[in-house]
C-alpha cells in the first residue's frame, strides 16, 4: 500500500528531525501532511498558529530571520492565495530559509470542491524572484523531496496530494536532484511528453499505450517546475518536434506555460498543453474530475496522436 505525497513527504521529515535537529516547523492545525505528532516527539521544533496563514508566514519569515531553517504546512491552495504578500514580500524578498508545503493540490482533492482545489498555486509561486518549485510524483520520490528540502537553502516551495498514487520510481535507485529533469522512457522521437506530479503514472501509461499502436514517445518527469530545466526541454524539442505537457493544474502559469516559454524562445515547436482550462475545478470524484476536464490517461493518447499528426507536413495538405 502506497501513501500520498503529503504523507510520506510528512514522515520522512519525522525521520530525519530524530538526527538533524537544525529546522522547526510551523503549521495550521490541520496537521495535513503526516506531521501530527512532531511537536510530541520534538518539544520547541513545531509552532501552530491555526486557520490563520498569514500570520504563519510572518512568523516563519521572522524564525529565518534569526538563522532557522523552518518548513511550513498548509493547504496549497490558502498558503498560496490568504499569504500571497507575506511569501512574496517576507520570505522571497529576502531570500529567506523557508520551505513552503501545499498539500491537497489539484483536482486530485476531489472532495473538498473547488475552493479548496489548488490549481493556482504553481503559477503564484513560479511568478516570485528568488522562489523555487518543486512536485513529487509518488510515495518515493516524495521522501527524497523532503530530503532535497531540508539541504536546500532559500525560499522552497512543495507541492504535495491528497491521496496516494502507484509508485512509478524504485527507491533502492532513485535520486531526485533539484532542478533536473529525469527521462523516465525513451521509446523514440516521435513526441514528447512532459508532466508533472502525481499524473506522471497516466502519462506512463499513455507512453505504452502509443507504442503499442507505433507511436514512440519520450516521456519526461519534470519534478523542478522552476528552475525548469532547459537543457533536457529544449533538446526534447528538437530531436521529437512535438510536445504534450500533462498537469494538474490550470494550463495558464504552470508546466505547461513554462514549457510554452522555453521553446518558443529557443525553438518553436508544436505544443499541447493537458491540464485544466482556465475554469475552476468542482466536487467529485479525481479519476472522474480528469476525465471530465480533460486529463485522462486517453485525453493524453489523443493529443500525442495529434502533436505528431501535425508535424508531419503532409497533414497541412488540403
Amino acid at each position: 500500500m502506497t501513501l500520498a505525497t503529503r504523507i510520506a513527504f510528512g514522515q520522512e521529515l519525522i525521520d530525519i528531525a530524530r538526527t538533524n535537529k537544525n529546522f522547526i516547523v510551523c503549521s495550521t492545525d490541520t496537521k495535513n501532511c503526516g506531521i501530527d505528532n512532531f511537536g510530541q516527539l520534538f518539544p520547541n521544533r513545531e509552532y501552530c498558529f491555526g486557520i490563520a496563514e498569514q500570520n504563519l508566514v510572518g512568523s516563519a519569515s521572522g524564525f529565518a530571520a534569526c538563522g532557522h531553517k523552518v518548513i511550513v504546512t498548509a493547504f496549497a491552495t490558502f498558503i498560496s492565495m490568504r499569504s500571497c504578500e507575506q511569501v512574496r514580500s517576507y520570505i522571497c524578498y529576502p531570500n529567506l530559509n523557508v520551505t513552503i508545503v501545499g498539500t491537497h493540490a489539484g483536482l486530485q482533492d476531489g472532495g473538498d470542491g473547488a475552493t479548496h482545489q489548488a490549481i493556482e498555486d504553481v503559477a503564484i509561486m513560479r511568478s516570485f524572484p528568488n522562489m523555487t518549485i518543486i512536485q513529487p510524483s509518488d510515495e518515493v520520490s516524495a521522501r527524497a523531496a523532503a530530503r532535497s528540502a531540508i539541504d536546500f537553502a532559500g525560499p522552497l516551495y512543495v507541492r504535495l496530494h491528497r491521496d496516494s498514487v502507484r509508485n512509478i520510481h524504485e527507491a533502492d535507485d532513485y535520486c531526485f536532484r533539484i532542478g533536473h529533469a529525469d527521462i523516465l522512457r525513451d521509446y523514440g522521437n516521435d513526441l514528447a511528453i512532459i508532466g508533472t506530479g502525481i499524473l506522471m503514472e497516466k502519462v506512463l501509461d499513455a507512453a505504452d499505450m502509443l507504442k503499442e499502436v507505433g507511436i514512440k514517445c519520450r516521456v519526461i518527469e519534470v519534478h523542478t517546475i522552476k528552475p525548469l530545466d532547459v537543457v533536457t526541454i529544449v533538446r526534447a524539442a528538437r530531436e521529437t518536434g512535438a510536445i504534450v505537457t500533462v498537469e494538474d493544474h490550470n494550463i495558464i502559469g504552470g508546466l505547461g506555460s513554462a514549457v510554452a516559454e522555453v521553446i518558443s524562445e529557443n525553438l518553436p515547436t508544436i505544443l499541447r498543453r493537458i491540464g485544466v482550462k482556465d475554469t475552476f475545478g468542482e466536487s467529485g470524484d479525481p479519476e472522474s474530475l480528469f476525465t471530465k476536464f480533460g486529463m485522462s490517461t486517453n485525453h493524453i493518447v489523443e493529443a500525442a496522436k495529434e502533436v505528431v499528426l501535425l508535424k508531419r507536413p503532409e497533414a497541412w495538405e488540403g
